[in-house]
């Protein structure tokens, strides 16, 4: 037990998070009575979070990262790095990583699964060196990261995505590109191109439907349809992960992705924009290790 005692926990928070104000008191206590030393570090902009962790790397056994999708994501990098297993508290709006290892959204709960120390190799995908864990995007959902209002997103979660996407939808146009895969190119006119790493994307939907966030490889998708309105007809499949049975998805899988356009285009990774056409996509295997409750049955996606 005495060895259990000495791990050191250093918890990165985001107060600009969905739950970002909430009292973090309870989950430091949970975290401590499973014996870990805390050292909280709050941060102001995604940016400082891998420099934390480069400069106190040696005062810890284990990163706690506090906020959403985007927040994890950006500590990737400097994670895999160091060498350290990583926790998550879910205190974003989609919370889709957590979804896809069975984290619980209770923070208290959450800590308690770091507490327990039950930790999984995963993957990570890259974008032009950017790390994601649930999916980067080009087109529909890059248009929406750019056009939600902050205040918007914080007050009304989900609500306030499906506001901005009816705005985003109502002007969309098709773009060109050029996906490359193994050699082989192919030219599309689509609304969006995603790459998923993982299972969950924008609040619960399925990259694909037997993806999983330990396979090994990437899951692309392509809407190629004429008129946009008929994604509506769609949404249920997108909901399973079987939106590849319909003619106008393209889909795809491979280890590594290129993907280019007329003119740079922003590509969204994990609800935030970090880089740019023309994008180079990989996957990293088991690439880090996060705390997560025990797998019943198999792989993550076993179970869905």
């Amino acid at each position: 037990m005495d060895n259990v005692t000495t791990k050191r926990a250093l918890v990165l928070i985001n107060p600009k998070a969905r739950r970002g104000q909430e009292s973090l008191a309870p989950v430091l206590d949970r975290l401590r009575a499973g014996g870990l030393v805390t050292q909280v570090e709050p941060f102001k902009a995604l940016p400082e979070i891998a420099r934390d962790i480069v400069r106190l790397r040696k005062m810890a056994d284990l990163v706690v990262v506090c906020g959403g999708d985007g927040t994890v994501s950006s500590a990737a990098v400097a994670v895999m790095e160091s060498g350290l297993p990583m926790g998550i508290m879910p205190m974003g709006t989609a919370n889709d990583l957590a979804r896809t290892l069975e984290i619980p959204m209770n923070l208290v709960e959450a800590a308690g699964v770091i507490a327990d120390g039950q930790a999984r190799q995963i993957d990570v995908g890259t974008v032009n060196g950017h790390a994601f864990f649930n999916v980067a995007s080009i087109g529909l959902s890059t248009e929406l990261a750019q056009g939600l209002d902050p205040a918007l997103k914080k007050r009304f979660g989900r609500l306030g995505y499906a506001l901005a996407a009816m705005k985003v939808m109502a002007k969309a146009n098709r773009f060109a590109a050029r996906i490359t895969e193994k050699g082989a190119t192919i030219e599309v006119h689509t609304y969006q191109i995603a790459v998923g790493n993982g299972r969950h994307y924008g609040g619960g939907n399925v990259v694909e439907e037997t993806a999983a966030i330990d396979d090994g490889h990437l899951d692309l998708y392509s809407l190629e349809m004429k008129n946009l309105w008929k994604l509506a007809l769609m949404l249920r499949s997108f909901r399973s992960g079987r939106h590849g049975a319909w003619k106008e998805v393209r889909t795809a899988r491979c280890v590594e992705f290129d993907i280019e356009t007329d003119k740079p285009m922003p590509v969204n990774t994990d609800g935030e924009i970090v880089t740019a056409t023309p994008a180079h996509f990989k996957v990293h295997p088991k690439a880090i290790s996060i705390f997560a409750p025990a797998e019943q049955g198999g792989a993550f996606s076993s179970r869905r």
